[in-house]
């Protein structure tokens, strides 16, 4: 790989249930304290799963002075607007007059949340008058109003973030459900190691707590029933899991052709070294139990990276805490690592946010890259009993302090759309780079 196609990390921005900037993130990261709890955002009395993680004080976040965008902008883009702000801030550079048509967008969008936040609002009205009929669906404002139809498509945020930092190039919605966001950042490199941009604000948006969102999820029995004890219900890789914790949130970077961000003095998290992906035919919800799809993922985008699996020796797995998918999970990180398996550290960090579901890919990248900045490894919480079938090596109570020299990170989507990206620590890049590579 030459060093005109490699692509450098140089703006992070999270909002996400465990705060809503990076540092406050990134702490509650490595402290490994659930942030579920019972759902505010609307009525849940009546599901089987009443808690799910929620953004906090999301009326802290920075007032937006733009009125003609924020009329067209949900819940969920709220949190794109003001992640991709932090990114963009972090990085140190926006699109201007001059290079705008060479900054791209690629984003990873969630389903249709203003509708559910419309259906929401008959609810609680339903909820006041006595009685919800299913037949008042109709008067939800997103099925007779252009404005709420508009702000309903999932081309709706990243047509917000194109008007926010005036970006003209290559624009990109991907929704492939929990792979959305993964998905996305990998599209973001490509485009990059293409030529076709110079720049690429990427990141993933979602937030399904709903009544629509909760109800299809617990239809599935994919969420955790645990409501009396929210903190200990996301459980990934622990033998007593039954489901996960919904999250909502938006995670943001700025990628950068890497020369171009040296040229410019930038600070450069880790390298974005490597894109995989695969599709799997098992079942819409579930993995193949050996492991099939992830495996072809992940050892795509090893190979994609131009690196062994004796490289790496940090995994930010999908980890969902349902009993299928971790189990799937781990055994391809058996079939992928084999005897190596145990150079390498696992968590997920689900544990502590819950399931971000269309921004989990990206929020988690930018989990991968603060990692190997500061050199520690965030733990997996709330497990107590292992799972005998997900016998790989995961960090447990603390974080790991230790040098990342490669680390990948797994999203998995309902669908079988399977993620992986690898990512480089910048010290490695740079002596690969100077031996002519």
């Amino acid at each position: 790989m030459s060093s005109a196609r490699r692509v450098a990390i140089t703006g992070i921005g999270l909002v996400t249930p465990a705060g809503l900037d990076v540092a406050s993130t990134w702490a509650r990261l490595k402290s490994a304290q659930s942030c579920a709890g019972p759902i505010s955002l609307f009525d849940a009395s009546g599901f089987s799963t009443r808690i799910a993680a929620e953004v906090p004080n999301s009326q802290d976040l920075p007032e937006i002075d733009d009125r003609k965008l924020m009329k067209y902008a949900s819940r969920a883009h709220r949190f794109a607007i003001a992640a991709a702000d932090q990114a963009i801030a972090d990085a140190g550079i926006r699109p201007t007059t001059a290079d705008a048509d060479r900054w791209a967008c690629s984003v990873g969008a969630g389903m249709m949340t203003v509708a559910h936040e419309e259906i929401a609002m008959v609810q609680a009205g339903a909820a006041r008058d006595g009685e919800f009929n299913p037949t008042q669906l109709i008067d939800v404002p997103v099925a007779k109003d252009v404005m709420a139809f508009s702000r309903s498509l999932s081309t709706a945020g990243a047509a917000l973030l194109l008007r926010r930092f005036g970006i003209r190039g290559y624009a990109s919605t991907v929704h492939t459900a929990c792979a959305s966001g993964g998905q996305a950042v990998g599209t973001a490199m490509r485009l990059i190691r293409r030529g076709l941009a110079d720049r690429v604000l990427t990141g993933g948006f979602d937030s399904m707590i709903s009544p629509v969102g909760l109800s299809g999820f617990c239809l599935l029995s994919a969420v955790s029933p645990d409501n009396d004890n929210p903190q200990r219900a996301s459980r990934p890789f622990d033998a007593t899991r039954n489901g996960f914790v919904l999250g909502e949130g938006a995670g943001f970077l700025v990628l950068e052709d890497w020369q171009t961000a040296v040229n410019r003095g930038a600070r450069i998290y880790a390298e974005l070294a490597g894109d995989g992906n695969s599709l799997s035919s098992y079942r819409i919800t579930d993995s193949h139990p050996s492991g099939d799809g992830p495996i072809q993922a992940m050892r795509r985008a090893i190979q994609d990276a131009g690196a062994t699996i004796a490289d790496f020796n940090y995994l930010n797995a999908h980890g969902t805490s349902t009993p299928m998918n971790d189990r799937s999970e781990c055994a391809a990180v058996n079939a992928v690592f084999g005897d190596g398996k145990s150079n390498v550290a696992v968590s997920s960090t689900k544990s502590v946010m819950g399931h971000l579901i269309a921004a989990a890919g990206a929020v988690e990248a930018a989990v991968c890259a603060l990692a190997i900045h500061e050199g520690t490894m965030p733990p997996n919480a709330n497990l107590q009993q292992l799972d005998p079938d997900c016998d790989v090596n995961i960090i447990r109570d603390a974080p790991l302090v230790r040098p990342i020299h490669m680390a990948l990170s797994n999203s998995l989507g309902f669908g079988g759309s399977n993620s992986c990206l690898a990512f480089r620590h910048p010290e490695l890049t740079n002596e690969i780079m100077a031996a002519g590579y």
